[in-house]
């Protein structure tokens, strides 16, 4: 019985032991846009553009290249956060497997390239640890970050288009834009809001144009193309210089559904089921 007991007593202290290591663990973000930076290491423009420009890739071909940038995976190394990210995120399609998850470490000053099954033969580990070396870490030494992942991704793209891949299912080119369609509420509700306020400050009609860049903007960071940031942020103008009173009751009782709040399903940018077994490169600078 004591030996019973000791064993019990053991188990229970290990069980705890790994709760409490589990609780360490950097949390895995939500994935709501190809380019998702928790350390404000690019500029609004920057991530702009990035994310525009994987998320037109996805919609073309249906493989996806997202990118994390976050302060540190410690207590994990790169590689094991790489892991339970790609488990969590699923990048690529579900039985293609063609997803790619640039990761930068900005504080350990580590990256890497996590590259799923059906990428393997088209990025190999020698590939991946090249691109590593010889794109990302020489310009994240001159904190060129951008110039370094634009870089890196471009190089990444045309490794996937050279690889015989089943073109994106139809209707998926499409699918960026509908996602917009799960912002609309807010969207609506920040013109009103912003609208208001902008009216109030410069006048109608410098209040509204701000007002519609600022939509504009925002729907950029959500994922919309040039072409649907214009036509936001024209409607967003539209819409604030009809608005009448300008100094009026605002309809602030409450956000509908809340910014970034559990609102669960897809966003602009999601996984398609893409599967990883460790495959790709990591390296510091």
């Amino acid at each position: 019985m004591s030996w019973l007991r000791m064993l019990l007593i053991g188990g229970m202290l290990m069980a705890g032991l790994n709760a409490h290591a589990a609780k360490g663990l950097v949390d895995i973000p939500p994935l709501s846009s190809a380019v998702t930076d928790l350390t404000q290491t690019l500029s609004a423009e920057e991530q702009t553009a990035l994310n525009e420009k994987l998320s037109q890739f996805s919609q073309q071909t249906g493989s996806q290249i997202a990118v994390l940038i976050l302060p540190t995976t410690q207590p994990e190394d790169i590689a094991q956060f790489g892991i339970r990210l790609a488990e969590a995120w699923k990048i690529g399609r579900e039985k293609q497997d063609d997803g790619v998850i640039v990761i930068v470490a900005k504080q350990d000053r580590k990256m890497r390239i996590e590259v799923g099954y059906g990428l393997e033969g088209a990025i190999p580990d020698a590939v991946a640890k090249r691109i590593v070396a010889e794109q990302l870490s020489p310009a994240f030494k001159q904190g060129q970050f951008y110039q370094g992942l634009h870089v890196a991704t471009d190089t990444l793209i045309k490794l996937i288009q050279g690889e015989q891949l089943p073109a994106p299912a139809k209707g998926q080119a499409a699918a960026g834009q509908q996602g917009l369609m799960h912002w609309l509420p807010i969207l609506m509700f920040a013109a009103i809001f912003l609208g208001a306020i902008l009216r109030g400050m410069l006048g109608s009609f410098f209040g509204s144009a701000l007002t519609g860049g600022a939509l504009a903007v925002l729907a950029g960071f959500l994922g919309a193309t040039l072409l649907v940031m214009g036509l936001v942020g024209l409607a967003a103008f539209i819409f604030t210089l009809a608005m009448g009173g300008g100094q009026g009751g605002l309809p602030i009782g409450g956000f509908p559904g809340g910014f970034g709040g559990g609102g669960g399903g897809r966003d602009i940018f999601s996984g398609g089921g893409g599967g990883f077994g460790g495959g790709g490169a990591s390296g510091d600078w």
